[in-house]
C-alpha cells in the first residue's frame, strides 16, 4: 500500500465514521483552544502589569522611608529609635547628584475641595514641576507648577474634578479652596484613568510644602527619581543610599527600589503563573489522547471484516498500523487547527471586551499546544494499531 492510499483510505475511513470522528476532533479541540486562550490570559496579565510600571515613567526610582532589607543589626533600634522619615532637605541633596536628572517630592492626603456649591473629598498630590515628565503625565490646558514657584497657591485638578467642579465654565483662573486654603486653577490633567491603582482623574496636584502645611507633616511619602540614564541606575541607587545614610547621621534607614527589580519580579511570577496554567490546560489533551484511543479500539472491533478484508486482498500488518495512525493524524491534525482557530477567536472576544488587557497567546503556546495534540492522538493510537495488525485474516473475514 503506497503512502497516497493510505492517506486516500484513511481519509475515507475518517468521513465514513463521522459521529466518532466529530466527537474525537470537538475533544482536540478544545483541548488546544484552553490551551491558547489561558496562555493568553496569562501573558496578557504579564504585559498589562509591565506597561503599567513601564507607564510611570523610566530610569525610575523610587526612594522609601525604613529598610526593607534582612540586615544583622539597626543601631537606632538599641536606642529605641524609628527610622526617619525622609525630608525635603533629603529631596533637595538627592537633587544635586551628578546621576540624577531630575526628583520629584511626593507628599500624598486627603482633603475636601470646595467652590461656589460643590464640596467634595478629593486626593492631593505634593510635588514639585518634575512630576510630570518623571510620571509621563500630560496636561489638558494650562500649566503645571513652575519651577520656584512651590510657595504660589496653584492647584492642578485631574480631568473628571475638572468636569465635576466647572461643568459649563473654564476652569483655568478659578478660584478653589482646598482645606482652609484657597488655591487659582492654573492647569488641567489630561484623562489617563487607571495608573498603578491610582486615578489621575479625581487627584488634585499642589506644591508640596503647601501639602506639607496642608497635613501638618514635615515627612515625604516617597521621593521619585529619574536616573540620567539606564545604565547608570546601578550607581545612582547607590548614591542615593550614600547620601541618605550621611544625611541620617550614619544610619542606613532608606530603601530604593528600582524599576528593573520590579519589573523582573513580576516578569518572572506572571511568566511561572502563564506556564502553570498551561500545563493544567494540557491536561485536557492528554484526556483527549486518551478519549481517541478508547475509540480507536471500538472501531477495531467494528470493522474487523474490513481488516480481513485488507488483508486478503495483500495488505501486511505494517499497512493497517499505518493505516490507523495516518487517521489519528487526519483527527488530530483537524482537531488542531480547529482548537488554534476557536483559541484565536477567544482571546479575540477578550481583546474586544477589555481593550486595555493584550490578551495574545505566545507563539510558543500555539505551537506547543498543536504539537502536543498530534503526539497525543498518535501515541494513543498505538495500542489500537497494534491490535488491528495482529488480526488474522481468514477469522477476521469469518466475524460478522
Amino acid at each position: 500500500m503506497t503512502l497516497l492510499d493510505t492517506l486516500r483510505t484513511a481519509l475515507k475511513a475518517v468521513i465514513s465514521y463521522r459521529i466518532r470522528s466529530v466527537l474525537i476532533v470537538l475533544a482536540m479541540s478544545l483541548g488546544v483552544a484552553a490551551v491558547i486562550i489561558l496562555t493568553a490570559l496569562g501573558d496578557g496579565a504579564r504585559n498589562f502589569v509591565i506597561n503599567q510600571f513601564s507607564s510611570i515613567g523610566t530610569n525610575l526610582l523610587v526612594v522609601l522611608p525604613g529598610r526593607a532589607e534582612t540586615a544583622g543589626s539597626f543601631p537606632g533600634a538599641i536606642l529605641g529609635q524609628t527610622p526617619r522619615d525622609l525630608t525635603l532637605h533629603d529631596a533637595q541633596l538627592l537633587g544635586r547628584l551628578p546621576l540624577v536628572k531630575r526628583y520629584a517630592p511626593l507628599s500624598i492626603g486627603a482633603a475636601e475641595l470646595s467652590t461656589a456649591n460643590r464640596l467634595r473629598e478629593v486626593t492631593v498630590l505634593g510635588s514639585n514641576e518634575n512630576l510630570i515628565p518623571i510620571r509621563h503625565m500630560k496636561l489638558a490646558q494650562g500649566s503645571f507648577i513652575t519651577q520656584g514657584s512651590e510657595r504660589s497657591a496653584q492647584i492642578v485638578l485631574g480631568a473628571k474634578i475638572a468636569a465635576d467642579f466647572f461643568p459649563h465654565n473654564p476652569a483655568i483662573g478659578q478660584r478653589v479652596r482646598l482645606g482652609d486654603s484657597r488655591f487659582l486653577v492654573s492647569g488641567i490633567l489630561a484623562s489617563q484613568g487607571e495608573s498603578m491603582g491610582f486615578n489621575t482623574d479625581e487627584i488634585v496636584i499642589i506644591p508640596v510644602d503647601y501639602a506639607q502645611a496642608l497635613f501638618n507633616t514635615t515627612s515625604l511619602f516617597r521621593i521619585l527619581i529619574e536616573a540620567n540614564n539606564h545604565g547608570e541606575i546601578a550607581a545612582t541607587k547607590q548614591a542615593i543610599l550614600a547620601t541618605l545614610k550621611q544625611s541620617h547621621e550614619g544610619e542606613d534607614d532608606s530603601t530604593v527600589i528600582t524599576q528593573d527589580a520590579v519589573l523582573a519580579t513580576f516578569d518572572r511570577i506572571l511568566h511561572a503563573l502563564t506556564l502553570a496554567v498551561a500545563g493544567i490546560a494540557a491536561i485536557s489533551l492528554i484526556v483527549a489522547g486518551i478519549l481517541v484511543m478508547n475509540v480507536m479500539l471500538v472501531a477495531v472491533n467494528q470493522r474487523t471484516s474490513e481488516i480481513g478484508l485488507l488483508k486478503a486482498i495483500g495488505a501486511t500488518s505494517t499497512d493497517i498500523r499505518r493505516l490507523f495512525f495516518t487517521e489519528a493524524a487526519w483527527l488530530s491534525l483537524v482537531g488542531a487547527l480547529l482548537g488554534f482557530l476557536f483559541g484565536q477567536l477567544g482571546s479575540l472576544l477578550i481583546r474586544i471586551l477589555y481593550p486595555q488587557f493584550p490578551a495574545w497567546a505566545p507563539t510558543w503556546a500555539s505551537a506547543a499546544a498543536i504539537s502536543i495534540a498530534l503526539i497525543t492522538g498518535i501515541i494513543a493510537t498505538t495500542l489500537p494499531a497494534i491490535k488491528a495488525a495482529r488480526l488474522n485474516a481468514v477469522a477476521a473475514l469469518s466475524r460478522k
